[in-house]
């Protein structure tokens, strides 16, 4: 079978504002209206069922030392990273990864952020914690990476649109920051929130969008050991597309949850505010687990497809494959109605 690479079968973009989505809503005629990440690929190729799911954590590796410079081509070689995650699948590579991004802050098309970020300036840069704690406190990129320390962690990282990816990010887990700033007992949710630059982040023009772009996690998600702050990939800094200076990773989550260049955390007793559940509540729910067994209005999410990985499909798995890890924390909800 012919094989095509990841630029071979980008999905065609959909430019369209937010208000324009809000109109084919209100008219309920359908069409196509804006994805937090993009228009959805075709659904009628071959299916795979994938690795099997195991219950064993991802990989992990403990760091020491900075990271190597961020740059614009190439991986650092690094024969003690495992070529897999936890299931099998082979990472997605360090050009895909850096040249095929949802940032829309730059751009609605994923293959221009690479070029449209280039002037964007990630350093110096600090994170203020807040809220309802009892230590806040503001800290810069060298603080974070100190004071908790680096592992490697490979993750996939599945788009609502339908594509995935298997990446090792470099951070540490979000619950060392929480806990340092002593959460306080009102405290039921964290809110994120990324810079706002209109003057080097050229989609923020778009005023159809409520910037600056908004996320949140419930405090106990937000405390599971796989929610990572993370500065770097593939053994570097992170790129300005990839979300530099510190972004959140949150594996069994859609990717829009995942949210980048935060410069705020608070953490607050009401359910956040988020941008894409704001911009269309009934496509962008606030949880955002992966679930294969509730489609987005528009499209299936029963399959994904890996962005080297041809015009194949994979069946998508609950939690993104993550279950025996957080599938406790939503005991008792329904997960077709709190999507």
């Amino acid at each position: 079978m012919e094989r095509f690479s990841w630029r071979d079968i980008t999905p065609e973009e959909v430019y369209l504002s937010r208000r324009r989505l809000l109109g084919v809503a209100a008219a309920a005629a359908g069409g196509a209206a804006i994805a937090a990440c993009g228009p959805a690929s075709r659904t009628d190729a071959p299916v795979t069922t994938g690795p099997t799911p195991t219950s064993g954590p991802p990989p992990v590796r403990t760091l020491s030392g900075a990271l190597e410079p961020a740059a614009a081509e190439g991986a650092a070689t690094d024969v003690a990273r495992p070529a897999t995650d936890e299931l099998g699948a082979p990472l997605t590579s360090f050009d895909a990864v850096t040249h095929y991004n949802n940032f829309y802050e730059f751009s609605t098309n994923k293959e221009a952020v690479a070029r449209l970020s280039t002037g964007f300036v990630a350093s110096p840069w600090e994170i203020a914690i807040g809220g309802l704690v009892n230590k806040p406190m503001t800290l810069d990129l060298d603080a974070l990476r100190t004071r908790f320390g680096l592992e490697e962690r490979i993750y996939r990282l599945r788009c609502v649109e339908g594509w995935s990816i298997v990446v090792p990010w470099v951070g540490f887990p979000l619950r060392k920051l929480l806990a340092a700033v002593e959460p306080q007992s009102s405290a039921a949710f964290v809110r994120f929130e990324s810079v706002l630059r209109p003057d080097q982040m050229p989609g923020q023009g778009d005023h159809g969008f409520p910037w600056p772009y908004t996320e949140g996690l419930r405090i106990d998600e937000a405390m599971n050991d796989l929610a990572l702050l993370v500065t770097g990939v593939y053994g570097r800094d992170l790129l300005p597309q990839n979300g530099a200076p510190v972004r959140l990773v949150v594996p069994w989550k859609y990717g829009f949850k995942s949210i980048k260049s935060i410069v705020k955390i608070d953490l607050v007793a009401d359910k956040p505010t988020t941008l894409w559940n704001e911009t269309a509540p009934d496509e962008y729910g606030f949880f955002a687990n992966v679930n294969p067994a509730v489609d987005h209005p528009r499209w299936s999410q029963a399959t994904e497809r890996r962005i080297e990985g041809g015009l194949s499909r994979r069946r998508t798995l609950p939690f993104n494959g993550y279950d025996a890890q957080v599938a406790s924390l939503y005991t008792g909800m329904d997960l077709k109605v709190s999507f």
